[in-house]
């Protein structure tokens, strides 16, 4: 999985591109949270280029989340239909509202 990130004024967009699995989800654990240990408080994360996403990738993101509290949000962008797919089935587009760009995603936040 590779991990590209880019800032538009307070938002941090972090892409992640292949698989988000039990081996690469401590990589993306150690980015948003060294992110919101430095502050930042708003998050896109753009899956356009994501393949597949397993329970600890889910787990690293409910984690950010709950340690972001009321303080800040996390929403989702460009996913994939398998991706989507498991956000539907876990039921966390609920949780994490997802938008169809990362310009809507800005607009969103």
């Amino acid at each position: 999985m590779e991990i590209t990130e880019r800032r538009t004024a307070d938002i941090v967009t972090l892409s992640l591109s292949g698989k988000l699995d039990t081996t690469t989800a401590k990589a993306f654990e150690q980015k948003i949270l060294a992110h919101i240990e430095s502050g930042d408080r708003r998050f896109i994360i753009d899956l356009a280029q994501l393949d597949y996403i397993s329970s600890s990738g889910l787990r690293v993101l409910v984690s950010a989340a709950k340690l972001l509290g009321n303080d800040g949000k996390i929403v989702l962008c460009s996913l994939k239909d398998p991706v989507r797919e498991v956000f539907n089935i876990v039921g966390f587009l609920s949780v994490f509202p997802a938008y169809g760009s990362h310009d809507e995603a800005i607009r969103g936040l």
